[in-house]
């Protein structure tokens, strides 16, 4: 790729006018010429967000000394995410340095047309637009937009060397299995399997039906439709489940506690408890062998790492009416007998 391959310079970059700032002061896109800026369109509960930080990160470490600038838009996908206390929550446990805005009323995402996360734009010198990359992925050809820009800008020094790709299925070329796609839990964008469907603003009973699709989840017990999530509501000790069968080889679940915090939601797989060898970063293992998740605070929650990728039924259960459920994010990995040796 040459500077030439790039989008020509026709669009001008907006200024990021956002409710709240951390890491620095606001930054005036139009104060920048000369420099070449990176935006970051993200959200803390976005997996795929997550999984191209560490590019970010080191993207900003290995070129800000040449003049890269790095802006984090944060863009959130749930109401709790407009609470800059979580956001400056997020910012801190990931260590993020560079400067992040958050764009609760869109504002900043409708200026760039950007309806993705992760969203990435490169602006030059002269303050256009030249690169844009949607979602994961191609982490080499952005990072070689990065280098041909900072030496269009007046880079004398040579650039560090690009970065290794940090998983297989960042490698070009890779090919993976088709996952589950996202499951959202509220009605707005909801994939619930029930038959009963969903009432908005209601409570609505759900049974167990036994059979399960893949693309939907399933719920067991009274619970709150909200437009964004699904809460328990039932009354006091009796548990509600929520049931998933799912293709891919990671899960997450964005979780919300309403009220109560440090409660407990058990994590079954394949109708058995998760082990060292499957369970997420975020399970912990009882005594008895039993594994759950203890939900105190509005994040993603790693739940499950299998050895390969596959088909199960993953079960959560939890008698607190603060368990409010978002979304199910299901990763997946690199096809064996498709990986390239070259």
């Amino acid at each position: 790729m040459t500077i030439k391959d790039i989008q020509p310079q026709t669009v001008r970059a907006h200024e990021l006018y956002g409710d709240f700032w951390f890491n620095s002061d606001p930054v005036p896109i139009s104060a920048l010429r000369g420099q070449v800026i990176l935006i970051d369109f993200w959200d803390y509960t976005c997996v795929n967000c997550l999984r191209t930080l560490p590019y970010i990160k080191e993207w900003y470490r290995k070129y800000s000394p040449h003049g890269l600038v790095v802006v984090g838009v944060h863009t959130p996908r749930f109401p709790f995410g407009r609470n800059p206390k979580n956001v400056e929550r997020a910012i801190q446990q990931h260590g993020i340095a560079y400067p992040v805005v958050t764009d609760n009323e869109y504002l900043i995402a409708a200026n760039y047309s950007s309806r993705f996360w992760p969203d990435l734009y490169l602006i030059d010198k002269n303050g256009f637009i030249r690169y844009q990359n949607s979602g994961e992925g191609n982490y080499g050809a952005t990072e070689h937009v990065i280098q041909t820009l900072l030496y269009d800008a007046g880079v004398g020094e040579e650039l560090p060397l690009a970065m290794e790709p940090i998983r297989e299925e960042d490698k070009p070329g890779a090919v993976c299995y088709r996952a589950t796609p996202e499951l959202f839990a509220g009605y707005l964008r909801g994939s619930i399997g029930n038959v009963e469907g969903y009432s908005p603003e209601s409570v609505i009973d759900y049974r167990d039906p036994k059979v399960y699709l893949d693309g939907r989840f399933y719920a067991e017990g009274s619970w709150m439709n909200d437009k964004n999530s699904l809460r328990l509501n039932e009354e006091a000790g009796r548990e509600g489940q929520v049931i998933v069968d799912y293709r891919a080889v990671e899960v997450n679940a964005v979780i919300k506690p309403e009220v109560e915090k440090e409660f407990e939601v058990t994590v079954i797989q394949d109708d058995s408890f998760l082990t060292t060898e499957n369970k997420g970063a975020d399970v912990q293992l009882a005594g008895d062998g039993r594994s759950f998740i203890v939900i105190n605070e509005a994040r993603v929650f790693h739940l499950v790492r299998n050895k390969e990728f596959g088909e199960h039924i993953l079960r959560l259960t939890t008698r607190s009416n603060s368990f409010a459920l978002y979304s199910f994010t299901f990763l997946s990995c690199v096809i064996p007998e498709l990986i390239s040796n070259n």
